[in-house]
């Protein structure tokens, strides 16, 4: 690669943004690489909030625009993602592109580097979310990219039974997870400022994103879920955050906004942008079904309540209680989360010191050609 390498970061909204801010710092910071950010997805959408401090730094944004809630309006959005991001990258001109992920959008990202034949950098490839088109997605993904950042062994294992070459595969951990001990830090004060209220003695973070291989997009889990949550004490506060993007994310929006009016105990947020991770750090749990209550609060000592499919088949280590999406079922998760002895869990994703693993990885990328140039491994499988 060149002397002194440009990656351009991709960001496609709130879910990925934690993840991928350590390290944009990181490659800004460092003299021998540049760090560019590109935003996409639905960070200048305010319907869903952004992570992004700012979209001014961004070199560049491309919009997505959503216009509905069916699975049609997503496809229509990737493909304005698509034709946005080349021309971005033709402008930006970097050495490649690093994304994250499994969402449809980023999807158009990797097509457009690949028809660019720009080398990718996937982080967090070889990961299964059976309940969920993000898993297809992410497999996709992985087949066009050349570099592949893993959080796990496991992750590792998969994309080898793709048929990635092994020299490819890097498993580097959470990068959220360096920035948990900041975050941890945060004094309440400052914290209540960027919620704009102050916390409850007993808090719990509440985040549910559409189950997209649901027939009802995963309303009645939603139900189940809301149910179950209106039966706590008014003492306990509820920090949530709305739906994602995905199809359905309207009806599940709609009904929560419902929900909430008129519950002292209840707040909503299209985004806890910074908050995020602070919050987290001060609630007795974490419940819904979305993969931060999986990957990062872990590492905080508290449980997490996975509610329903969404998350099935990902790993998930032993402060993670899994139930149905049935209102006992999650009223009965809750009881035995909130009764565990926690004490020495290990978080399955890494150690909080990822950034400068992924770092040395980009300081010393092949050439491009060599990156570009990829064999399929085969390997023996049963019955062949």
């Amino acid at each position: 690669m060149a002397e002194r390498v440009t990656i351009c970061v991709v960001s496609s909204g709130r879910a990925d943004y934690g993840l991928i801010r350590p390290i944009l710092d990181a490659l800004r910071d460092d003299p021998r690489t540049v760090g560019q950010l590109m935003l996409t997805g639905t960070h200048a959408d305010r319907r869903f909030g952004s992570e992004a401090d700012s979209l001014i730094e961004a070199d560049a944004l491309v919009p997505m625009p959503l216009d509905g809630d069916d699975a049609a309006a997503a496809a229509r959005g990737a493909a304005a993602v698509l034709t946005g991001v080349v021309e971005a990258l033709g402008r930006l001109a970097p050495d490649a592109v690093l994304i994250v992920g499994d969402r449809y959008e980023i999807l158009a990202v990797a097509q457009a580097a690949m028809l660019l034949r720009l080398p990718l950098i996937h982080l967090g490839g070889g990961d299964v979310t059976e309940g969920a088109i993000d898993e297809g997605i992410r497999h996709a993904v992985s087949k066009l990219a050349q570099v592949h950042l893993v959080t796990h062994a496991g992750a590792a294992h998969r994309l080898r039974q793709l048929g990635e070459e092994d020299w490819r595969i890097h498993t580097v951990g959470n990068p959220s997870l360096d920035s948990l001990t900041a975050a941890a830090a945060l004094p309440d004060e400052v914290l209540e400022g960027l919620l704009g209220r102050p916390l409850a003695p007993d808090n719990l973070l509440v985040c549910f994103h559409p189950v997209t291989l649901l027939p009802d997009g995963g309303r009645a889990e939603f139900d189940a879920l809301l149910a179950a949550l209106g039966e706590l004490p008014a003492t306990t506060h509820l920090w949530i955050t709305r739906p994602n993007a995905d199809p359905g994310h309207e009806a599940l929006t709609g009904h929560l906004t419902d929900w909430a009016a008129g519950r002292s105990n209840a707040s909503v947020h299209a985004t806890l942008g910074p908050a995020y991770l602070p919050l987290m750090a001060r609630c007795r749990a974490v419940v819904g079904n979305s993969s931060s209550g999986l990957t990062e609060t872990p590492s905080l000592g508290i449980p997490t309540v996975n509610v329903g499919v969404r998350q099935q088949g990902r790993l998930a280590g032993e402060t993670v209680f899994h139930c149905a999406g049935e209102v006992e079922a999650i009223r009965a998760a809750l009881a035995r989360a909130m009764a565990a002895d926690l004490a020495g869990a290990i978080n399955p994703y890494g150690d909080g010191k990822t950034v400068p693993r992924i770092l040395s990885v980009l300081t010393s990328l092949p050439e491009r050609d060599v990156l570009m140039h990829k064999r399929f491994i085969d390997i023996e499988v049963a019955g062949g």
